[in-house]
């Protein structure tokens, strides 16, 4: 009667190959979760200006009650319009939702809010994000 069985230089083998297959793998998803962050960020921005778009046509032009803050959109979070505050996740972390209120948007990564509210117009940009809502690089 023959057993058969792998000997232990095979097993050594097939975990070799499988560690170089894996070093060459994850890093592509790790660009991947970063384009992940920066497409979730870009759609959340345009939902907003979707939202404060229908609300000027609903309400004669008038923008929402926006105040710098932590998810602080006013009217805007309702059914109607956004079900909840957005979350920015480019920038992450406890200020995701932290609105800030100025009249241009970020010019170098930030980790102090989430979005930039022109509270005199009611331009929106995504924290973290230029004009053109390009995201601006990590240090």
């Amino acid at each position: 009667m023959t057993r058969r069985a792998f000997t232990l230089v095979e097993i050594l083998i097939v975990v070799v190959m499988l560690g170089i297959l894996a070093s060459v793998v994850l890093p592509q998803f790790a660009g991947a979760s970063d384009q992940a962050r920066e497409s979730a960020t870009y759609h959340e921005v345009q939902k907003i200006r979707r939202a404060i778009s229908v609300y000027g046509a609903l309400n004669s032009g008038r923008l929402p009650t926006v105040t710098a803050g932590d998810g602080t959109w006013g009217e805007l979070v309702t059914a109607d319009y956004l079900r909840e505050p957005p979350i920015n996740p480019y920038v992450g972390g406890v200020n995701r939702k932290v609105i800030a209120i100025d009249s241009m948007a970020d010019v170098a990564y930030q980790q102090t809010h989430g979005w930039v509210y022109d509270d005199t117009d009611g331009d929106v940009w995504a924290g973290s994000f230029d004009a053109n809502d390009e995201p601006l690089p990590r240090p």
